[in-house]
């Protein structure tokens, strides 16, 4: 199996219109509409994946249940990582399965997200709890010219996880919860 890497940087946006705009603007076209991703992150008690900076996700979107892998952020200007993904049919079932073999879900965290092609790059929009990003995946060049055509440069790149995020800013933002998660439109816990 050919090893998949995932090479990637999100930037910051004071909306997700301010992101469409954006992205329209430099001549994106839409790829995905708009939808609920709920993703649950995976460890042992003894934090094994954590140990190895590694991560075992299973995202629930609609319909679409995914399991991914992703290895060590390997270091760079960008977020690059080993991804392993595959389709599941029923993530309760794989959850059920996975906590028999002592996996626990650690964190949760949702987004709204819909995606935009870029010359060779998606460009996702994601709203979440903490704010609105825009996630670039892509080529390394791919990616600089799509961050300098919105006008962000290398100062601008966020490399962190949403997790990594999330308890930077829970604190800030006054979050009580342990999960980055909408308990209601527009409301977190």
């Amino acid at each position: 199996m050919a090893t998949m890497l995932e090479r990637e940087i999100k930037l910051r946006f004071g909306s997700a219109q301010d992101a469409r705009e954006a992205l329209l603007a430099i001549g994106a076209t839409a790829l995905r509409e708009r939808r609920l991703q709920d993703d649950a992150l995976l460890d042992s008690e003894r934090e094994d994946l954590r140990q190895r900076r590694s991560v075992l996700r299973l995202r629930r979107e609609g319909p679409l249940n995914y399991l991914t892998f992703k290895g060590p952020v390997q270091p760079g200007a960008m977020k690059i990582r080993e991804e392993l993904e595959t389709a599941v049919a029923d993530a309760s079932v794989l959850q059920r399965v996975l906590e028999h073999l002592d996996l626990h879900v650690w964190f949760r965290y949702q987004k709204y997200r819909e995606e935009y092609a870029l010359d060779g790059v998606v460009a996702a929009v994601d709203e979440t709890p903490i704010g609105t990003f825009v996630e670039l995946e892509g080529t390394e060049a791919g990616i600089t010219a799509a961050a300098s055509a919105l006008g962000r440069t290398m100062a601008d790149y966020i490399l962190d996880s949403y997790y990594g995020l999330f308890m930077r800013y829970r604190e800030a933002l006054g979050f009580r919860g342990v999960h980055m998660i909408f308990d209601e439109p527009d409301r977190i816990t």
